[in-house]
């Protein structure tokens, strides 16, 4: 009974071990070389997967397309494009380095002067001693001249302009900009010199005749060259005669009339002196004659 019970238990194994063990070797083995085939494509593919990243163009190629695009095209939005293009992909060339210039250029001709600045002081920093450092510091000093504001508004743009253009003067002085650096300097000083005087008649509207002579003496100590300082001298006769101060009324008029005698604003001064019953007379010590003579205009 035994003996029948061994049997059908033997009877109803479905494979011998050993028959189970190969069917699963085989299966692996079949599945591993599956993976071993899609590995072997995967690494294929690979090696031989063509490379979709377009090559470099050659860097002159490209900075004489910017150059066409700037001044053929007067496009220098699109040529910014081609100049920055250099830079990235051939960024140690004495191509990029050219391009750099060129950019801050081109952001200039396209009233970018926030971009320009940024690009200019970038070429500065990286070429200190280039060919087109001075250019780079003279764009700088344009881009921010070109904002300047009228004489009503704030003249921070106008203070930036004046530091930069004077940076060319002082760094370069023998550059070709030197010259035109000067002339925006004029400008810039004329404009701030106005700013000066409308505050000082904002003053001496209102009677604050203090306020008013300290706006006055910023144009006649720091602004003489400008076409205001007739102006300031005559203002300043009328605010010292308003609080009595007859002496530097005296003094402004006179130093006005030495200077400018033929100004018209020294005819109201010369006036204003004589209702006073005195006539124009320099003190030497005056901080009004001090200043002129600083200047050398005296």
């Amino acid at each position: 009974m035994v003996k029948n019970i061994i049997l059908k238990s033997t009877g109803g194994m479905s494979a011998p071990p050993t028959s189970v063990c190969w069917k699963r070797f085989t299966r692996i083995l079949a599945i591993g070389f599956l993976a071993g085939s899609l590995g072997a494509c995967s690494s294929f593919d690979f090696f031989t997967k063509k490379d979709d990243t377009p090559p470099d163009e050659p860097a002159d190629r490209l900075y004489n397309e910017g150059l066409y695009l700037l001044n053929a095209k007067k496009d220098p939005r699109e040529a910014v494009k081609k100049f920055e293009e250099v830079d990235r992909q051939h960024p140690y060339s004495e191509w990029a380095r050219k391009s750099l210039i060129m950019t801050a250029y081109a952001y200039y001709q396209g009233g970018e002067y926030d971009d320009c600045v940024n690009s200019a002081k970038r070429y500065i920093t990286l070429h200190p001693g280039g060919a087109d450092a001075a250019y780079a510091q003279f764009l700088i000093g344009s881009s921010y001249f070109d904002e300047i504001p009228d004489i009503t508004r704030d003249q921070a743009r106008t203070e930036k302009a004046l530091a930069a253009l004077d940076e060319v003067i002082r760094k370069y002085p023998t550059s070709e900009y030197a010259n035109s650096a000067k002339q925006k300097i004029e400008v810039a000083r004329d404009q701030l010199a106005g700013k000066e005087m409308e505050i000082g008649r904002y003053y001496l509207k209102k009677k604050d005749y203090t306020g008013a002579i300290n706006r006055f003496k910023v144009v006649v100590t720091k602004y003489q060259t400008t076409r205001h300082v007739e102006e300031a001298l005559m203002r300043l006769t009328e605010s010292y005669m308003a609080l009595g101060i007859v002496e530097e009324a005296q003094t402004a008029a006179a130093v006005l009339g030495h200077n400018f005698p033929d100004s018209s604003w020294y005819k109201h001064a010369y006036a204003l002196v004589k209702t006073g019953g005195v006539e124009p007379s320099e003190n030497k010590g005056s901080w009004i004659s001090k200043a002129f003579k600083t200047a050398g205009l005296g």
